[in-house]
C-alpha cells in the first residue's frame, strides 16, 4: 500500500494543478507513481518531470540503451513499479527478451549487442559499486563520446531518484492491465 495516497485532482491547489496538467499533457499522459508522490511538493514535481522528460526523450542515448539503463536501475533498487513501467518499453525498443529476463533475475545477461553490454556494465558499476573504474569509463567515452556519458550518468541519477521514491513511499506496482507510459 502506498504510504502517501495520490492527491485528488479535484482538490489540488493552483500550483499543483499547473504541474499536474503539465505532466498529464506530456508524452507520459498520466500522473502516477513517483510523479504523484512528488506532486505533494509541486516545485519538486515540476523540476523532476522536466529532468525526466529530458532523460526519456532528449538524451544522446538511443531508446534501447536508455531503456536498458532504466531496467538495470530498477533492478538495482528493486523498484517493481519502474520495472513494470519499462519492461514492455525496453522490449519494444529492441532489448532482447533474454537480456530483460536475465536482468530481472539479477543474472549477467549474454549480449549480442556490444553497445548494450557496455551500457549494462557502466550502469551496474555506477550504481552497485558507486563508481566506474578508469578502464570502463575510458571504454564508454571512446564508444559513445563524453557528452553521451554525461547524459548516461545523469540518466542513472534521475532513475535512482525515481526508484528511491518508489521504495521510500512504497509505491504500488503498476496494474499489468494498465501499462501506459510513465
Amino acid at each position: 500500500m502506498t504510504r502517501i495516497a495520490p492527491l485528488d485532482p479535484e482538490k489540488l491547489n493552483p500550483r499543483q494543478r499547473e504541474v499536474y496538467d503539465a505532466i498529464a499533457s506530456s508524452p507520459r499522459g498520466v500522473v502516477r507513481g513517483p510523479l504523484a508522490v512528488w506532486l505533494n511538493r509541486p516545485e519538486l514535481a515540476d523540476l523532476a518531470q522536466s529532468l525526466g522528460r529530458y532523460c526519456r526523450y532528449d538524451t544522446l542515448l538511443p531508446p534501447n540503451l536508455s531503456e536498458l539503463a532504466i531496467l538495470v536501475t530498477a533492478r538495482v533498487w528493486n523498484a517493481e513499479f519502474e520495472w513494470q513501467a519499462h519492461k514492455r518499453i525496453a522490449l519494444s525498443a529492441g532489448v532482447s527478451p533474454a537480456v530483460v529476463e536475465a536482468i530481472r533475475l539479477n543474472k549477467t545477461p549474454e549480449f549480442s549487442n556490444p553497445d548494450e553490454e557496455l551500457v549494462y556494465r557502466f550502469s551496474l558499476s555506477a550504481q552497485r559499486d558507486r563508481q566506474v573504474d578508469k578502464a570502463l569509463f575510458d571504454e564508454a567515452v571512446l564508444r559513445f563520446g563524453k557528452e553521451a556519458i554525461v547524459d548516461l550518468t545523469g540518466f542513472l541519477g534521475y532513475y535512482g531518484l525515481i526508484s528511491m521514491t518508489i521504495n521510500v513511499f512504497d509505491v504500488d506496482p503498476i496494474d499489468p492491465n494498465n501499462l501506459e507510459m510513465s
